[in-house]
């Protein structure tokens, strides 16, 4: 056998660049066809092995997030790897004011199901305290506009290029509705108000956790330690035994090395976060990029060949990100409240922002001393997350913990008052989250790039004829991305595993279909709609965009 057969017979070489669910998608799909995959990331441990601990020795996670109903792909994992019952039962969650409770969402599974919009409707009939049946009438005019929204892609760019602000105006949903619902469920499912959303984006994702069927909205937590502990360290430690999966922690990608002739890429230079040294990862066949718009950014700055030849990754870039501030907080005294999720808004602290926070307690009953960590527990945990936080990040921590004690919490439950901080962990984290704006999907990276052997993958990511159900700022997403990124590479022939048979790519699993009444809406919008269109009719709505 000759050097070159030796070589031919040898599996490609991926790397994968961050190490969120987007990312571990991507090294599970290639790694089980066979192909070597480097996870490069700048966590000190992205693997999940070991638990993020704050300086007195106490578990911390960055953003609570929860697991919604139709999160098929995930709920799949959790089975392939034998994990048993990691999530809570569904629950529960309150929407609070600066006047008290606004509302409440239920299990809706609980109740007895109906086609959608009626189930969620029936469901919530007794659920809102001070909203007008008349305001929550006027979000009806949003039903057409979702079944207008895919009709094509021509339409689908019109309502990305007006803010869902616009779009809820025009369509007569009144300011109440938009102000007391709305805008906060926009603030922690977009992570911004509506009048600097898509409105594309924000009717996908108002579908598809909402609308498409009556329990779409039912969500569950992770129920005691961490997704990262639960999750990604039993994947690793699979990928790792089984496949030779290679980690790097710690550890940022500065440049893409792309040659200008064959426009293949061959290596990748690296940073070591704590050390400063560089370092140059060889013999690269193609690399995922699973990074948000911060990171493409600063990665494209340093890559000129690879910029120069695939500019939509420049162009994803520029796209704008949300700023997101975590607090966890223990407490001197265990603070019974009605509902572990809540959601907060319109308070003055909150400087426009939105906020969550949860009862860690309530909803890790059965695990309370780790909590703690190695201090015996005491009372109430509380994890608390701030989007659209530009203003919130120039606070002090104090400033922070006093907002959450001193005007949040004590709103909710009048007991917070008397309960005192023991320890609290207050941590930034500029510019992490991607900003679906008015426009900005013609900007968004797509699945495959100008470079065959460059793709991408993450919640921000157009996937073409790949495209997925799941919609928004979402792990299923962001893990469904993974999954495609690292079977375009398969399908194309751009990588190859150790043998030929075990080539093969990652099944993904679609969400529920629509409802029948939602089909034959959409088919019927379609009819009327198009040789309308034609004419240079369309609705009244869409007359400004572009």
């Amino acid at each position: 056998m000759t050097e070159a057969d030796v070589r031919g017979s040898e599996p490609s070489h991926v790397v994968v660049i961050g190490a969120g669910w987007a990312g571990w998608g991507a090294a599970k799909a290639l790694c089980q066809a066979g192909v070597r995959v480097t996870l490069i990331d700048g966590m000190a441990d992205p693997t999940g092995r070991e638990s993020l601990e704050t300086a007195s020795g106490k578990p911390f996670e960055a953003g609570t997030r929860g697991f919604w109903k139709d999160y098929p792909n995930i709920n799949q994992l959790t089975t392939e790897l034998g994990l048993g019952t990691i999530f809570t039962e569904f629950t529960t969650s309150a929407f609070w004011s600066p006047d008290g409770l606004e509302a409440t969402a239920p299990v809706f599974g609980d109740a007895p199901m109906l086609p959608s919009p009626l189930g969620q409707a029936f469901a919530t009939l007794n659920h809102f305290q001070r909203l007008p049946v008349q305001d929550r009438l006027s979000i009806a005019g949003l039903l057409y506009a979702m079944l207008d929204l895919n009709r094509s892609e021509d339409t689908y760019r019109k309502y990305d290029s007006i803010s869902a602000l616009t779009l809820f105006k025009k369509i007569g949903i009144t300011d109440r509705m938009i102000t007391d619902f709305l805008r906060p469920i926009l603030l922690v499912g977009l992570f911004k108000p509506p009048e600097e959303l898509s409105a594309a984006v924000t009717m996908e994702l108002l579908y598809y956790y909402a609308l498409a069927h009556q329990d779409s909205f039912d969500v569950r937590w992770i129920k005691s330690k961490s997704i990262a502990e639960h999750i990604f360290a039993p994947l690793h430690r699979q990928l790792s035994e089984k496949h030779q999966l290679e980690v790097i922690a710690g550890t940022l990608a500065t440049r893409l090395h792309v040659s200008p002739e064959t426009r293949a890429i061959h290596s990748i230079e690296t940073r070591n976060l704590k050390s400063g040294n560089s370092g140059v990862l060889e013999t690269v066949d193609a690399v995922v990029l699973a990074v948000g718009a911060k990171g493409m950014g600063a990665l494209m700055s340093q890559s000129p060949v690879c910029s120069e030849l695939a500019s939509e990754l420049v162009r994803a870039g520029s796209l704008g990100s949300i700023d997101v501030v975590s607090i966890r907080l223990w407490l001197d005294r265990f603070v019974s409240v009605s509902d572990p999720a809540n959601v907060l808004s319109r308070f003055d602290c909150l400087k426009g922002a939105g906020a969550t926070f949860f009862m860690l307690d309530q909803l890790q009953r059965d695990s309370q001393q780790a909590l703690w960590g190695r201090d015996s527990a005491q009372g109430s945990v509380i994890a608390s997350d701030f989007y659209n936080a530009s203003a919130i990040v120039e606070l002090t921590d104090q400033e922070i913990v006093d907002c959450l004690m001193q005007d949040l919490l004590p709103n909710t439950q009048p007991t917070f008052r008397t309960a005192r901080v023991v320890d609290q962990e207050v941590r930034r984290y500029p510019s992490s989250v991607s900003l679906f704006s008015p426009g900005s999907f013609s900007k968004r990276p797509p699945l495959e790039t100008a470079l065959d052997a460059v793709v991408c993958a993450g919640d921000w990511v157009r996937m073409g004829e790949k495209e997925h159900g799941a919609k928004g700022l979402c792990q299923e997403r962001a893990y469904v991305s993974g999954l495609e990124a690292g079977n375009s590479l398969l399908r194309r022939g751009i990588v190859k595993g150790r043998t030929s048979s075990a080539n093969q790519q990652h099944p993904v699993i679609p969400i529920r279909a629509d409802e029948p009444q939602v089909v034959l809406g959409r088919a019927l919008n379609k009819l009327v709609m198009d040789p309308l269109d034609a004419l240079g009719l369309q609705w009244p709505w869409l007359r400004s965009a572009f």
